[in-house]
């Protein structure tokens, strides 16, 4: 019979052969890959010496296809929780040296098992994707764990952080999963993303493409809108997700974490009152305006590479998280078109849920025309702009830089969109259109009749402008509750942001809205 010290021994012996995972060979190929194993990766996430691992010993039941007498460590997974620069954090990384991280039924279980703890903790959650997929051998009982895994995603959203990074292979239905998380995190070179791939593609409608074209995060990140963020390696991925995580919250019941910047409350920022050039075609960088009024000047930019005319961005003010949406004149004169639409209103809708403040900086010459963007739906994903600021019940201040226009003017959060409190710089011209247009319009009649028109055409523009081109007209109408020297916004921020801290905002009680996805 066993002594309690040859259990103990026996117990440890067996823990460390568990984790040697895929064992040494398989290592070896990973980082041939220029990939980490899921244990490196936990290694860089966590806080040395925290991480405590979840169901270790859990083993697959398949005995179909000679699963039987096929061990996988761990199930191809490495599940638990530690602490993130001394917060809380759950993790499931999938390790491709066991079996291709091939999701199975246990491996879904076992990343149920920290869904649910991390629900019940109220703390975030990190996926690590390196996989080849569902499990083919274990069949329904495979897309049955993926099918729990989707549903907690969804009752998690909103309630707790998540962020997934994908670190190597994750194709078919297992694409959904990242999908449905707040953040995609991809590296390049070594992660792709794909419905079907490249040989699917290539059968049933003759498209020659590689993995990168195809699902690589550049494609993702610069076409599709489905990664955030780009990382140059494995190492580089992992940091980026500890600095978003910087900036949230436990979850949306949780306060918002606060970082000492050593940035003071009553700093101008001079370089603003210069920065809108004197012609309204000049364009400007609005990430300028935006780091101006940010503690150290710093920003964190989600979507970086993608639908570049709209920026959103996390800054702090006062070491607290604040949402920034801001028109980028830089690309397309800030044009808010279908990404556009798309990538503010996730951002808004984002913050929303985890009590975010939101910064709005407006200058947009309103939404994109043409037959490409109104047949590819522009009126309901338009829409969602609108929808996501009325939704959102946190402090939302509005600051219009330059123009303001038309439908526009509305959707990047105006009064009566919800706004608590509307400030505008001298420079702002708020109005239904340009006064070139509106005057062709307003003035076709007398323009028409001139005899010269051209003369008579500028005369009407000027006087259009002498109404409408400044903040005024709107100022007197309670449209702007304030007009402020630019030099003076970041005071003005930090002192509104100091007033609404407390605000509260019922509505009416329902199920839920319904969104024009």
């Amino acid at each position: 019979m066993s002594s309690t010290a040859d259990k103990i021994r026996n117990f440890q012996m067996e823990k460390n052969r568990l984790m040697t995972m895929g064992g040494d060979e398989m290592i070896k190929k990973q980082h041939s890959l220029g990939k980490l194993t899921a244990r490196e990766r936990i290694d860089l996430l966590f806080d040395k010496d925290s991480f405590q691992e979840v169901r270790i010993f859990v083993k697959h039941r398949s005995t179909l296809f000679g699963l039987g007498d096929k061990e996988i460590k761990g199930d191809g997974i490495v599940t638990g929780f530690g602490k993130v620069n001394g917060r809380i954090v759950f993790v499931a990384s999938q390790d491709f040296t066991s079996a291709g991280g091939s999701l199975g039924e246990m491996q879904a279980k076992k990343i149920w098992k920290i869904m649910d703890m991390a629900i019940d903790a109220k703390k975030p959650i990190v996926y690590m994707n390196d996989s080849g997929g569902v499990r083919i051998q274990e069949g329904v009982p495979a897309l049955d764990g993926g099918g729990g895994i989707f549903f907690r995603k969804v009752i998690a959203s909103g309630y707790v952080p998540q962020l997934a990074a994908i670190m190597g292979p994750t194709a078919g239905v297992a694409v959904y999963s990242p999908a449905l998380t707040d953040w995609v995190f991809m590296v390049k070179g070594s992660s792709y993303m794909y419905i079907t791939g490249p040989e699917v593609v290539e059968t049933v409608i003759g498209e020659k493409v590689t993995h990168e074209e195809l699902g690589g995060a550049m494609a993702h990140a610069t076409k599709s809108g489905v990664c955030h963020f780009a990382a140059d390696n494995d190492d580089h991925c992992i940091a980026t997700m500890k600095k978003m995580l910087s900036y949230l919250p436990d979850s949306c019941h949780s306060p918002l974490p606060i970082c000492e910047t050593g940035d003071t409350s009553d700093r101008v920022c001079p370089e603003l009152d210069t920065i809108i050039p004197d012609k309204p075609t000049r364009t400007y960088d609005m990430k300028k305006v935006i780091r101006a009024i940010a503690d150290d000047g710093e920003l964190f930019e989600p979507h970086e590479q993608w639908a570049k005319n709209m920026i959103v961005a996390f800054i702090r003010i006062m070491g607290s998280p604040v949402g920034v949406v801001a028109n980028n004149p830089r690309f397309n004169a800030g044009v808010i078109d279908i990404n556009a639409s798309d990538k503010a209103s996730r951002f808004i809708r984002f913050c929303d849920s985890f009590n975010i403040p939101l910064v709005t900086l407006a200058d947009v010459p309103g939404y994109m025309p043409g037959t490409e963007q109104e047949w590819s739906g522009i009126i309901s994903h338009g829409a969602k702009l609108l929808y996501s600021y009325s939704e959102a019940t946190v402090p939302k201040l509005t600051i219009v830089v330059r123009k303001d226009y038309g439908g526009a003017y509305i959707g990047m959060c105006s009064k009566n969109l919800g706004a608590d409190y509307v400030m505008a710089w001298p420079t702002a011209e708020m109005a239904v259109m340009g006064a070139e247009g509106a005057c062709n319009i307003i003035y076709r009649r007398e323009i028409a009749q001139a005899e010269d028109q051209a003369a008579q055409r500028s005369e009407l523009i000027a006087r259009y402008e002498a109404q409408f081109s400044n903040p005024y007209f709107a100022a007197s109408m309670g449209s702007v509750d304030e007009i402020i020297t630019p030099s003076d916004t970041r005071k003005k921020i930090v002192t509104l942001l100091e007033t609404y801290k407390d605000k509260t905002e019922k509505r009416l009680q329902k199920k839920h809205s319904n969104i024009p996805l």
